[in-house]
């Protein structure tokens, strides 16, 4: 647990005089005040990352999770575990929704295989970094080890390590892809909160109403089984959890200990960044959150974390969608809070602080 440990001590906070000064720019702007709305809180919380009031979002990068859940023996999908081998594939020949979106957002997509079912080839362009293929049916029993869920999280830290050692990262963005994975994050955020598995619970790959009744009962009993620690981060993970959750959680926590901001996408990626932030709470300081998803456990999440969702799409899609779209948002930000003149580099007198 050395990696997670020394990475959770890493983090450092904002650099509260570059958010204040950021703060006063956007104020000081021939504009209205806070007539840029939520961009303006983003711009401020960038520039107290970067530690620069020109922030440059050059250098992005999405990392896909992937991973397999062995609670699709009880019927809670629409498809069988091997979409996701092929959807691996069709990320890396670029034609998955994720290659299209990230492109157009300026952003480079990598895989991590965290825990697919499948072995692939050493030589395949992918983070190679499975802890076991797929997890237990946690129906019947948990779904990995405490030191499985400990090595998933720290896959995630080794990711965002050797992105940065292989070249700069402006801005990271988190997503997902795993067969039953809707499952593991509605247990989860149901761990955590104590509610009601029916208000967390949606409808993933587009069930009907039977198998939404029988995965909301699988996740019950799997709960009362098991009783997840909602102190315990890891125990929860390990219970009921995945390991592309664990590894979307370390994607965070290396983030933050790099100094990187960290855009997550829809339910998945949520609940990993969830984990994150309850292992280490200083790293929701980097955080942004894309998007908000139809699923509707995902607002609990949001709103368990404190952090607002910078789109509304309607997604339910995963992979990193999401926070390809929320990309564009964050360079916007970047560019408002350092080409946006104030009064007095236009001659105008301020009105506003009269």
């Amino acid at each position: 647990m050395q990696r997670l440990t020394t990475a959770i001590k890493t983090i450092r906070p904002l650099d509260a005089a570059m958010h204040r000064a950021a703060t006063e720019r956007l104020a000081d702007q021939a504009r209205p005040r806070g007539s840029l709305g939520v961009l303006e809180p983003v711009a401020a919380r960038l520039a107290a990352i970067a530690g620069t009031l020109d922030v440059r979002l050059r250098a992005k990068v999405i990392v896909t999770c992937a991973g397999d859940h062995g609670v699709v023996a009880e019927g809670v999908s629409l498809f069988p575990q091997e979409v996701t081998v092929q959807m691996v594939h069709n990320f890396i020949d670029g034609g998955a929704s994720i290659s299209v979106l990230a492109a157009y957002a300026g952003a480079g997509v990598r895989v991590a295989d965290l825990g697919v079912n499948h072995d692939f080839e050493p030589d395949l362009p992918i983070f190679h970094k499975k802890v076991g293929r797929g997890t237990a049916n946690f129906a019947k029993q948990p779904a990995m080890s405490r030191q499985e869920a400990i090595r998933s999280v720290e896959a995630g830290i080794e990711i965002v390590d050797e992105l940065v050692a292989a070249g700069p990262v402006d801005l990271l963005g988190t997503g997902d892809m795993g067969i039953g994975n809707t499952t593991a994050s509605s247990a989860i955020i149901a761990a955590f909160s104590g509610l009601e598995v029916s208000r967390l619970t949606g409808r993933g790959t587009g069930i009907d109403d039977l198998m939404l009744a029988r995965k909301i009962r699988v996740i019950e009993r799997a709960l009362a089984l098991h009783m997840p620690d909602p102190d315990d981060p890891l125990d929860v993970l390990a219970k009921v959890g995945g390991y592309e959750i664990g590894g979307l959680a370390g994607l965070v926590i290396g983030a933050a200990a790099h100094g990187i901001p960290v855009v997550c996408d829809g339910l998945i990626a949520t609940v990993g960044a969830l984990i994150a932030c309850e292992l280490a709470p200083a790293a929701k300081a980097y955080l942004f959150a894309g998007h908000h998803s139809v699923e509707i456990g995902h607002r609990f999440m949001l709103e368990r974390i404190g952090v607002a969702p910078l789109l509304d799409l309607q997604f339910r899609l995963g992979e990193g969608t999401g926070a390809a779209m929320a990309m564009h948002l964050l360079d916007a930000a970047t560019r408002i809070l350092a080409d946006i003149r104030t009064f007095a580099e236009v001659g105008i007198g301020n009105a506003q602080k009269k």
